[in-house]
């Protein structure tokens, strides 16, 4: 069955490449008004696609905020699954503009890669899965698997309403498991299984001292210095062996078995040093760089500010401080508890003198994790290596994805990520691309997925 369908994909190749370009060209910019009617156009291109296709209760369900489209196909029989096909056709504002060497909504094609905004974050694997629903639809007259699809137009602002659309519209996105193509692998026609994902929490801590900035002459010796306090509590989260010295922080960590630390060997390690202009890698003590980035809990301070900033020097002494603290989390941690420890310890440590202020972020995530010999997952892994002609590997990212978590909280589902994206695809960046094989073979990956989870 997906022989015919991947035979249609390649018959029908430059076709199909002209309507991806013609949704590209959309500017469905999810965080800026000016945009609101792009968001409808683009939702409106999908919805008729759907309908071509042969969906039916095809709709844009009302949020409160960007619609989400909505589509079922239930012709593929009681005894076949069916899956929740995640994505979203909102994509990120281009600035700055004067930095693109095209334009970021007339897609171009250079040295292989498709340019334009939304070509792999998400509008190009999101067509992808489209794609290979016609082709099955258009050779065998249906879909090896049921379907849900649901492809929101918000997720570049948070998916601020998709988890009450989740949770209160529970029937219709029940499925024995999702599938989601919004993530990459390692290296370029490397097929990779994502396999987990890190949760997500953080705060903001201010430091306060004199109700105004002071002379730190006058007063240098008799006042706490904001910033002084605020360095000695950052310095007090983490040793130099990158170990967090919160306590707590690890209780309920589940440990790296032996098998995925000998999956992760396999994957293709990234040279950090001559990628990122750094002198050397440091990771928690007992665990390699990767290790530690795919499978071990980070925290982080994304930016410290506070006291004079402009050119050359001003003798005061800063009335307050703050610090932006994040945290990337492993099964067994619960974002809200970290969230207290690191306010619990912050608090302990802060020195006399000061005011400290804590502010916990809303924005929170679990970690995701299914165990790379799930039966859903071997299947991905067979058709990548089938499509890719290379050996698949296994990873765990460490960036989150909230709806991944959500899905399984509410509807204890299997989710298997299977991107298409490559680390030089400059997601967010101007001149984002996408590899024109990645489009191809991840559509043939896909084909022979379907047909795999659809075969009794």
């Amino acid at each position: 069955m997906s022989m015919n369908a991947v035979k249609y994909l390649e018959d029908h190749h430059d076709k199909l490449l002209e309507k991806l370009n013609a949704f590209l060209a959309i500017p469905s910019v999810s965080t800026d008004s000016v945009h609101n009617q792009d968001i409808i156009k683009a939702a409106e291109f999908l919805e008729s696609y759907l309908e071509d296709i042969g969906f039916t209760n095809v709709s844009q369900m009302d949020t409160g905020g960007h619609p989400l489209v909505y589509a079922e196909y239930n012709e593929a029989g009681a005894d076949a699954p069916t899956v929740l096909v995640y994505g979203h056709y909102d994509v990120q504002p281009v600035d700055p503009i004067a930095e693109w060497k095209s334009e970021p909504f007339k897609p171009e094609i250079r040295d292989g890669r498709l340019y334009a905004r939304g070509a792999s974050d998400d509008k190009g694997q999101v067509f992808m899965h489209l794609a290979v629903f016609e082709a099955f639809m258009k050779t065998e007259g249906k879909l090896p698997v049921n379907v849900k699809v649901c492809i929101e137009g918000e997720e570049e602002i948070g998916s601020e309403n998709l988890y009450k659309m989740l949770h209160n519209k529970r029937e219709n996105f029940a499925a024995d498991f999702a599938v989601i193509s919004d993530s990459g692998m390692v290296d370029h026609n490397q097929p990779t299984i994502l396999y987990g994902l890190k949760g997500f929490t953080g705060l903001e801590v201010t430091v306060d001292g004199p109700d105004h900035d002071v002379h730190s002459g006058l007063y240098g010796g008799a006042v706490r210095n904001p910033l002084m306090a605020l360095s000695h509590i950052l310095a007090s989260l983490k040793n130099e062996e990158e170990v967090v010295t919160v306590d707590g922080f690890y209780d309920g960590v589940e440990p790296m078995t032996d098998q995925e630390r000998d999956l992760i060997k396999n994957v293709p390690g990234e040279d950090y040093e001559s990628a990122l202009g750094i002198t050397e890698t440091v990771s928690e003590k007992g665990y390699t760089a990767k290790e530690h980035t795919m499978g071990r809990p980070t925290l982080e301070i994304n930016g410290m500010y506070g006291g004079y900033q402009g050119e050359g020097t001003k003798t005061i002494i800063p009335s307050s401080a703050t610090a932006k603290i994040t945290c990337r989390l492993v099964p067994g941690q619960d974002p809200e508890r970290i969230q207290q420890l690191l306010e619990d310890h912050i608090q302990a440590v802060a020195p006399a003198g000061v005011r400290v202020h804590v502010k916990k972020e809303n924005l929170s995530a679990k970690a995701y994790k299914v165990e790379p010999d799930h039966p859903l997952i071997q299947k991905a892994a067979e058709s990548y290596t089938e499509a890719f002609g290379k050996e698949t590997v296994f990873v765990r990212m460490g960036g989150s994805i909230p709806v991944v978590e959500w899905i399984e909280a509410i509807y204890h589902i299997p989710i298997v990520l299977m991107g298409f994206g490559t680390p030089d695809d400059r997601l967010h960046s101007p001149n984002e691309s996408f590899p024109l094989d990645s489009f191809t073979q991840g559509m043939t990956t896909l084909a022979h997925y379907w047909t795999k989870v659809g075969q009794k």
